[in-house]
């Protein structure tokens, strides 16, 4: 394999691990609590985080709107048929307008784009779909599938 397209990984220690289990199951732990729970100082932990930061590991912390909660009770996944492949970027830049569009991923398989689309009702998305995604240019159908509940979402695990 060409090593040219393999990301050197970030080395990270037993602590640096310790660490992330703590502050992924619970964002807002402050960093005393942290430092207690590894025995370490709060100033180590706070350096830490920001190493961890700077390396890319983690990328801030975000609060999480439940959709549901402000009446976007619609999830759905979208496969993406393209005319051609070259129309990709294109695609993606006028997906990147419509708000709905939570996710967008560029795949291998049966779709060249796979997206995640939050509406208020199955009304809403059929409208989405009928008036804004299948006029995008270079998109040549699409397949859609509702999602009927999330049985679970998981960050990554650490060793």
């Amino acid at each position: 394999m060409n090593q040219d397209y393999i990301e050197p990984l970030p080395q990270i220690d037993e602590l640096d691990e310790k660490i992330l289990r703590l502050i992924t199951k619970n964002a807002r732990i402050p960093f005393l609590e942290v430092a207690r729970e590894c025995g370490v100082s709060g100033a180590a932990i706070h350096q830490r985080v920001q190493r961890l930061l700077n390396l890319g590991v983690i990328s801030g912390s975000e609060f999480v709107v439940n959709p549901a909660k402000l009446g976007y009770n619609t999830c759905a996944y979208m496969g993406v048929y393209l005319e051609k492949a070259k129309f990709h970027t294109q695609v993606a830049e006028a997906l990147r307008k419509i708000p709905e569009i939570v996710e967008c991923h560029y795949t291998t398989g049966q779709y060249a784009i796979f997206v995640k689309i939050q509406t208020k009702t199955n009304k809403h998305l059929k409208k989405l779909i009928d008036e804004e995604l299948q006029e995008i240019e270079g998109i040549a159908r699409t397949e859609t599938f509702i999602s009927l509940e999330m049985d679970f979402k998981r960050q990554v695990a650490i060793k």
